[in-house]
């Protein structure tokens, strides 16, 4: 191990475990080293693999190391620590080691610059400092961006931190080709290529989290994951059901060998606090346990009057290494949300003109209020049978409990009248509660057979949403204008709603389950060439049961069961990937989707699943030793059996349209994509997307767009750079968001596209403490953000000029 308190110029250089330089070679082991003291990760490098290292002390004093993440030798191990620090790795005939300064370097403090070891395999962003991500596991494994026949976008926790995105649908809308928008209550609503993505995946496990009785109200905060990876395109073989649009992954934060500390203070406009705790380390002499603790207290006002919101999160986590090839992963996570929210926006006037009202409106009333309490509990287990073989086991629990009584305004008809009179009041109350499960597990292996290298993954997962849900509404129609709103109306409850002319109940409860057997097979019939054929067998059950209880009345009346079921559905998928150089790759996949539908045809039976086909084309980039990513895709999907009112039946299920499953959806388009290191010191982050959907078979609808809140041209950019010489301590960071116009929900009218920028100063105060600035919509540009808009309502302004300080104070160890 390093000794500090040495005080000759060369330590004398001896060999705790390895008895010669192919031996010190052949040893791989796993770190997990985050971003820290350079003595600490040199010492923590030398005590797990059993080194002693020569070196002056003054040499590594006041230097910072990047992340050590992966398998490495000792050596290579002790490279990556090294990097960007002045210094360099000297191993003798004998194989011991030495660090000296690196020739032609004066060994100054380099801030922010990282060099990432080639071929590392291993997924981990966190303190690499880079906005390139090295690999992903939302295929299950761990893969190169490379090396997958689709398209795919990792934000690291780098990018996260420079933009300060601490929720979801932010985050998205920051992303190549995702959409975030507010869907009909304070969650989000996640679409991709014009479909939207209503199950997540947490380290790899698929959960549904956008399923309820009414409106949308999943939430995230991002404050507890290392990245989130983003596969675009039909992402059935995953997940079974999955949206044809793509998938998203979110990979928590881990364990560290380390002990790191960091406190974050925050404050910005609309009187914006935050303040969070970041620790973890080894809690054990060995390092075999490790632990993390994530603590976050946040509270808000709006630039809507009377808005305002507190959340509460925190997180804990444990790895624990049972045996030396054998791991077993446990966290859990708590974010209670308190708000008073502004619900469906502003409507529009009846022609579909915007109302001219200022941005701070509030439409609702003073004692509106949301509570959404989240609780997810996570464990993995994964061995290591030898280098080749690996079985991996993950689980999921979430409950969420969501109550919310609010009233909003929204318009009696397709409109509001010129002077804007036309105003109806709606009232809701919400009570739901959900628990979600999801179990998944796989074996993976490698190995060689016929002269050509193999990779095969067989595996499982299941998946369970149970609810017990209740709602009451009323609308009442007013004499108000829109410039007039009342926000005193008499508090509301759910006993109150039901004794209210026209008021209504519903209580309902789902449950939804559903399981598969999936494999794929990687295989290379010769060097520059790998084909990926795959499969997924799925079962589906669906039961969805309501109760109406009338204004006035302790009668509560069953409502029909809506039911489905799909057994043995085979979801197939191929690939193919070849190699041009070992930068370079071109590929092609093609992949089939299915979707339960819950609607019944005029005999009574539930529609046949809605069956689509995805193909897609593309180049990719692993440029600069693997420091910039680049993709470019060419894609279409094509969706049958989308179900139709069959209008020759009349009202005959339940007083409504049956239906009749014949319609058919195109969306295709163009994606590109650069992120990495592309200059010294430069981090940068662009994507571009053009996209297009249409109805191809629809009696009412055939020729127009499909999604109607998906623009067809979009372009996310952001860079960040980090200063050198005498302004080393200096980094800055600009970006902007551009999109074309997108459609209002009845087709009447548009919504204008609008370009946002956004952008970040920050200084090294002391090597413990940095302090940063972001500002976002530089130029205050006014605009109402793409979403759900209608005439009726639903229509949000995008958030004026606004900025948030902060400031990260990191203690050494």
């Amino acid at each position: 191990m390093l000794n500090p308190w040495s005080h000759s110029l060369s330590l004398t250089v001896a060999l705790a475990t390895l008895a010669s330089p192919a031996m010190a070679q052949a040893q791989t082991l796993t770190f997990n080293l985050p971003a820290g003291p350079l003595a600490s990760t040199l010492n923590a490098i030398a005590s797990q693999s059993g080194h002693i290292i020569s070196l002056e002390p003054s040499l590594v004093q006041g230097k910072q190391a990047p992340a050590v993440v992966g398998q490495f030798s000792p050596e290579d191990a002790m490279r990556q620590a090294l990097s960007g620090s002045g210094l360099q790795l000297r191993v003798t005939g004998q194989g011991n080691f030495s660090v000296e300064p690196a020739m032609g370097s004066n060994a100054t403090l380099q801030l922010g610059v990282t060099n990432i070891v080639e071929n590392s395999a291993e997924a981990t962003t966190e303190g690499s400092g880079s906005y390139a991500a090295k690999a992903v596991t939302i295929g299950k494994g761990t893969h190169t961006l490379k090396e997958i026949p689709q398209s795919v976008t990792v934000m690291t926790r780098k990018q996260m931190d420079d933009q300060n995105l601490v929720d979801l649908k932010d985050a998205a809308n920051q992303t190549t080709g995702l959409v975030g928008v507010q869907g009909v209550g304070k969650g989000l609503i996640l679409t991709s290529r014009g479909f939207q993505i209503d199950d997540w995946q947490y380290d790899g496990v698929p959960i549904p989290r956008n399923t309820y009785a009414l409106g949308n109200w999943a939430t995230q905060d991002l404050i507890f994951f290392d990245r989130m990876e983003v596969l675009r395109g039909a992402s059935g073989l995953l997940q079974g059901t999955g949206s044809p649009g793509g998938a998203i992954n979110l990979v928590r934060k881990r364990g560290q060998n380390a002990p790191t500390v960091s406190v974050t203070g925050k404050a910005g406009s609309w009187d914006h606090y935050g303040l969070q705790l970041d620790a973890g380390g080894p809690l054990n002499q060995t390092g075999t346990v490790r632990g993390r603790i994530v603590a976050d207290e946040d509270q808000s006002d709006s630039f809507i009057d009377y808005e305002w919101s507190k959340t509460h999160s925190l997180y804990g986590a444990l790895d624990i290494d049972l045996r030396e090839d054998t791991t077993l992963g446990l966290a859990v996570s708590q974010s209670k949300g308190e708000s008073r929210p502004m619900i469906r926006g502003l409507p529009r006037y009846a022609g579909g003109s915007p109302v001219d009202i200022s941005r701070s409106t509030y439409t609702g009333a003073r004692w509106n209020h949301s509570d959404i309490d989240v609780t997810t509990v996570y464990a993995d287990l994964e061995h290591r049978f030898n280098d080749d073989w690996a079985f991996k086991v993950g689980a999921v629990r979430m409950t969420e409990d969501n109550q919310a009584k609010n009233q909003r305004v929204q318009s009696a008809g397709d409109g509001l009248e010129a002077d804007g009179s036309g105003v109806q009041y709606a009232d809701f109350v919400t009570d739901f509660d959900s628990t979600k499960l999801g179990l998944d597990m796989n074996l993976i292996g490698h190995f060689d057979a016929l002269s050509m290298q193999h990779e095969v993954m067989i595996g499982g997962n299941y998946s369970k949403y149970t609810s017990d849900d209740t709602f009451a509404r009323t609308f009442n129609n007013s004499t108000d204008t829109i410039f007039g709103i009342d926000h005193d109306h008499p508090e509301i409850s759910y006993d109150s709603l039901l004794n209210t002319a026209g008021g209504r109940g519903t209580p309902s409860k789902y449950d939804i389950r559903q399981k598969g057997l999936y494999g794929s097979w990687r295989v290379k019939p010769i060097e520059p060439l790998t084909l990926v054929l795959g499969s997924r067998v799925s079962w589906y059950d669906y039961s969805y049961k309501s109760w109406t209880q009338a204004a006035f009345s302790d009668v509560v009346t069953e409502n029909p069961e809506s039911t489905a079921n799909e057994t043995g559905e085979v979801t197939p998928y191929a690939g193919i990937v070849y190699d041009l150089t070992r930068e370079w790759a071109v590929y092609a996949s093609y992949t089939d989707v299915f979707e339960p539908q819950t609607v019944r045809d005029a005999g009574g039976s539930m529609l046949k699943p809605v069956i689509g086909s995805n193909y897609e084309v593309g180049l990719k980039g692993e440029l600069m030793d693997g420091r910039v990513n680049t993709s470019l895709a060419v894609f279409r999907y094509d969706q049958e059996n989308r179900a139709l009112n069959d209008l020759a039946s009349g009202f005959a299920c339940d007083g409504w349209y049956c239906s009749v499953a014949a319609g058919k959806v195109r969306s295709q388009g163009i994606e590109a994509e650069i992120s990495g290191e592309v200059l010294t010191g430069l981090q940068l982050f662009a994507g571009y997307t053009y996209n297009t959907t249409k109805y191809l078979d629809d009696p009412e609808n055939e020729g127009k767009v499909f999604s109607t809140w998906t623009p067809k041209h979009m372009l996310r950019a952001w860079g960040d750079y980090q200063f050198s010489g005498d302004w080393r301590r200096v980094s800055t960071g600009l970006g902007f968001t551009t999109q074309s116009h997108t459609l209002g929900y009845e087709h009447t009218f548009d919504v204008p596209g609008y370009t946002v920028w956004n952008a970040r100063v920050g200084y090294q105060l002391t090597q413990e403490i940095g302090l940063a600035v972001n500002a976002n919509n530089l130029f205050d540009k006014h605009y109402y953000t793409a979403g759900y808009n209608q005439l009726d309502g639903n229509n949000n302004f995008g958030d004026p000029r606004n900025v948030m300080f902060s400031v990260k104070y990191t203690p050494e160890f």
